[in-house]
């Protein structure tokens, strides 16, 4: 008997079936670094359009998580494949280095070392250290994920020519008169001792006490008002959170086109909203009361009510943000303590009082709570006002409740002067507004509404903090009337040096103070000439806000405006907002054209990640199990723009869905070992499997570029191993390895398919690139060095099906009515194959029963249906089937097969089945067809 092995054309590759992930990474990084294949993968678009993805600076505090790891993946597959595509993309990965956050931690470490007052230079440089040495562990992490960009020249926040520019956007601020220095109640934290803008709040839930206070109303008017009134045993009733507020009430509100009355219960007189009598009643314990008079708000503006424990009057003045949906319809007004308060006081003329140090304790003016903090005056309150017989109800509240998002403690609203960006002036929303309606996409599109409603609701922006790690406000402080000198030139002038300096804006604080201040320089207020430095930082939304102004516009990689900014959703009050507002109000436009948000990274269950449920899963854990391949798989895999799951069981079958994918890459690449690109078939020549199944690559090649350009990055994953699995191995594959194994070498037949084959690994190996980056490179690499392009990387590839690759509509519709024949077959043969008549459709003899326009489609388009059909037999027949022919309900109309075994004894060479071997005496035991070849 003869060795037939040898006669056949079997795979041969050096490209392992196991990816050995962990081993090989480390390998694919060190060539990749060493031949600068970044910088070959965008000198390969030189010339063409750029494009443009700014980075979003993460935080230099810590090891990256599943959220940063996430973030960096999709903003790499963006990069990538917007090269692929042949677009000039460069990425400039960038950090944030300022801020509370390496502030405190700094703090810790310094306390824990006893070091307690450290000079505010030397803070700075050992925060310049820390934030540098987590940058450089956060790059070598980010580099592991085979993340692509300058990682040798990132932004740094901290960079002197940053803080400069920084610093410079701050003069553009100055020049358009937006700049402003006030008084007003903002979010203060208690725990960090700074100011907080709007994005550096979150809400979690709170427990509070709840208590309702009663003013006295000796006003002689309200009997005017109400006649009957008795003002001498006359109060109006307010409702409040917040007892330790009330050391700064300056009036009760009231809204204007409420009705309002008075009340006569447990021997006294009370003014509320006639709303809310009922409730209050339950609450108060009114058994019998009597109502002896109606009006509206409007009628109570004016009156004089007395503070419930402060000698001091409390007027009555009228608000439309007062409800009724709890309390009394009127609403203890502290201008010192809350937004809507202090713009009440405005209008009032009221006085703006905040007695509290920045440690949130009360000032010594203040009696009864002096050195208590806040949330120690509350119960203290509570008591005073019971003692005085003016407290009518207590009860505890949980409710939502503000908190600091970096140290978790819930802040306060306190009066102080900060800096501000003005809304109003130089329309600065309204601006904002129209650029996010009619200039930007925003993606998902619901991102739209949700940063919309934050502008046009939002107070001016306090961009100043009481901290010591970040860019100065730079401007002059009158020591004789507190008035600010913030003349823009001047700013410019200064903020130069800070490029120049070794330290950048350590200049400012470093500098001796008759160096800074122009020479001869009077207040204009009051004409004094006594100056100091403002000591206050700016928030470090505005160091990353303006990294349009330091990187987009500034770097040869960039321009401005980018294309797409791309972060976690919680930055639609962050980075998003804050460079919308940088950019619009010095440049007249959005920073970007388009934003891209994602969601959470969340455990397998849906729940938050922690370390007390113990459910965090760390990207290096991955890495060291799995290979970085995998986590980068899982970013495709997933709808990214809602929350995203992940667990050991989903990264388990995405790990064999990389099998599959990497076993056809295999394949492929085993069956091209003899291949070259002059052997290649034209289409139109190619057997009209080959041409189906090239019209079916080019068009999952399609898909592919549609979604890439969308970013539904999981449409790429699914249409990839949807090929690979389903169209490639089970379909195309599993019909022509038959062909690829015992036909000619130099054959139609066989180079027909390795045309497809090729055609295919090349599509498949530069479309999975920007995702499966490793495998993509290992491929390339192992390409038969016939079919090796030009360039030393498959990222120096740019890929195209032609427009010639593929079939009409008629003919793709006809060939798709064959493989519903083919499946009504397989249909058919199954159940033998399960009952053990037979081992393999080889086995087996089928003959399909088709009306006669199928008989005769079938007859003129040359496929080989026995090949097609995987059989020894295969016969049409278009005359009636006989009875007990095989019909499924899924089988096409009139269409049926009968079943039989194949007749004849197996060829040794191809498997199938033959009446006719032995033909040739030199091989008795193959097939003609077999023997042809050996011919």
């Amino acid at each position: 008997m003869s060795d037939y092995k040898t006669t056949l054309c079997l795979p041969k590759t050096d490209f392992p079936m196991k990816a050995n992930l962990k081993q090989k990474e480390p390998e694919t990084l060190a060539f990749w670094e060493k031949e600068d294949v970044y910088a070959r993968m965008v000198a390969a678009n030189e010339g063409r359009e750029r494009y443009v993805l700014h980075d979003g600076p993460p935080y230099a505090n810590g090891h990256i998580h599943m959220g940063t790891a996430m973030n960096k993946v999709l903003k790499d597959i963006i990069v990538k494949s917007r090269n692929m595509m042949g677009l000039k993309a460069e990425y400039v990965p960038g950090w944030d280095c300022h801020g509370l956050p390496i502030e405190h931690k700094v703090a810790q470490e310094l306390k824990e070392k006893g070091k307690t007052d450290v000079p505010p230079l030397t803070v700075r440089r050992i925060c310049r250290d820390y934030a540098r040495k987590w940058l450089d562990t956060q790059r070598k992490e980010f580099k592991r994920l085979g993340v692509f960009g300058v990682w040798d020249k990132p932004y740094m926040t901290m960079d002197p020519l940053y803080e400069s520019t920084t610093a410079r956007e701050l003069g553009n601020f100055a020049k358009t008169g937006s700049l402003v220095r006030g008084k007003k109640p903002i979010y203060w934290c208690l725990d960090c001792e700074t100011a907080l803008a709007e994005a550096e709040v979150e809400y979690g839930d709170h427990t509070s006490p709840s208590i309702f206070v009663r003013f006295p109303m000796p006003d002689p008017r309200l009997a005017e008002v109400f006649p009957g009134a008795d003002p001498k045993n006359a109060y109006v009733v307010i409702w409040t959170t917040t007892p330790w507020t009330l050391p700064g009430n300056m009036a009760v509100a009231a809204h204007p086109e409420f009705d309002y009355v008075l009340v006569e219960a447990a021997g006294g007189q009370y003014v509320l909203a006639k709303a809310l009598l009922e409730s209050c009643a339950a609450i108060f314990g009114w058994k019998d009361y009597r109502v002896l008079g109606e009006t509206t708000g409007k009628a109570l503006e004016g009156l004089k009510a007395r503070h419930p424990f402060i000698d001091r009057e409390s007027a009555l003045v009228l608000a439309d943000y007062v409800t009724l949906e709890q309390g009394s319809g009127l609403v203890h007004t502290a201008p010192g303590h809350g937004r809507e308060d202090y713009e009440t006081g405005v209008r009032y003329g009221l006085e703006v009082l905040s007695p509290l140090d920045d440690k949130g304790r009360f000032l010594p003016v203040v009696e009864h709570f002096a050195g208590m903090t806040v949330f120690e005056a509350n119960p203290k309150v509570i008591e005073l006002l019971k003692s005085l017989g003016h407290l009518l109800a207590q009860k505890s509240i949980a409710h939502s409740y503000p908190h600091c998002w970096r140290c978790k403690q819930p802040v306060i609203f306190r009066a102080t002067t900060q800096w501000f960006i003005s809304m109003e002036k130089n329309d600065l929303r309204k601006k904002a507004l129209t650029e996010i309606m009619n200039s930007v996409r925003w993606i998902p599109s619901w991102g739209r509404e949700r940063i919309y409603s934050m502008i046009e609701n939002r107070p001016d922006w306090c961009i100043s903090r009481q901290r010591n790690w970040g860019v100065p406000i730079v401007a002059l402080i009158c020591k004789d009337c507190d008035t600010a000198y913030t003349d823009p030139e001047w700013i410019y002038s200064v903020v130069d040096r800070f490029a120049t300096h070794e330290r950048g804006c350590d200049y400012w604080f470093e500098a001796p103070l008759e160096e800074v201040v122009p020479a001869g320089l009077t207040c204009p207020h009051c004409g004094g000439a006594h100056w100091e430095k403002e000591d206050d930082i700016l928030d470090v939304w505005f160091d990353s806000g303006t990294s349009f102004a330091a990187v987009v516009e500034k770097r040869e990689e960039c321009r401005y405006p980018a294309d797409l900014y791309l972060e976690g959703t919680d930055q639609h009050r962050g980075w998003f907002h804050s460079s919308l507002l940088a950019s619009v109000g010095t440049r007249g436009q959005a920073p970007y054209k388009s934003v891209l948000t994602h969601g959470y990274v969340v455990d397998g269950d849906g729940r938050k990640m922690s370390k007390s449920l113990g459910n965090v899963i760390a990207p290096q854990e991955i890495i060291d199990k799995n290979g970085a391949e995998i986590l980068r798989m899982w970013v495709s895999a997933v709808n990214y723009q809602d929350d995203v799951r992940i667990s050991d069981d989903i990264l388990s079958r995405l790990v064999d869905g990389y099998r599959r994918v990497r076993n056809t890459c295999r394949f492929l690449l085993g069956n091209l070992a003899d291949f070259a690109p002059d052997a290649a078939v034209p289409f139109k020549d190619m057997l009209p499997l080959d041409r189906y199944a090239m019209d079916m690559v080019a068009r999952a090649h399609d898909r592919i570029r549609e979604a890439y350009e969308s970013f539904q990055f999981h449409k790429v994953f699914h249409t990839l191993l949807d090929l690979c699995v389903s169209d490639l191995s089970a379909f195309y594959l599993d019909i022509t390895k038959d062909r690829l194994y015992t036909a000619g070498k130099d054959s139609l037949a066989r180079r027909s398919a390795q045309t497809v084959l090729w055609r295919t690994l090349s599509m498949l190996m530069c479309d999975m690139a920007p995702i499966l980056s490793f495998t993509a490179e290992e491929v390339f690499r192992h390409l038969p060095e016939a079919l090796k392009p030009g360039g030393i990387t498959v990222f120096e590839q740019r890929f195209e099906m032609d427009a010639a690759e593929r079939m009409d509509a008629d003919e793709r519709a006809r060939f798709e009515s064959f493989i519903a024949l083919r499946e009504e077959v397989n249909r058919a043969i199954e159940p033998l194959r399960k009952a053990g008549d037979i081992g393999h459709s080889l086995d087996t003899a089928v003959t399909l029963h088709v009306p006669s326009a199928t008989a005769e489609a079938l007859a003129a388009s040359g496929l080989d249906l026995r090949e097609f059909l995987i059989v020894s037999e295969a016969a049409v027949s278009d005359a009636p089937a006989p009875e007990g022919t095989f019909r499924s309900p899924e089988a096409p109309e009139g269409v049926s097969v009968t079943v039989a075994k194949a007749s004849g004894e197996k060829c040794e060479r191809c498997w199938t089945y033959s009446t006719e071997l032995g033909t040739n005496p030199e091989h008795p035991h193959i097939c003609p067809r077999c023997t042809g070849v050996l011919r």
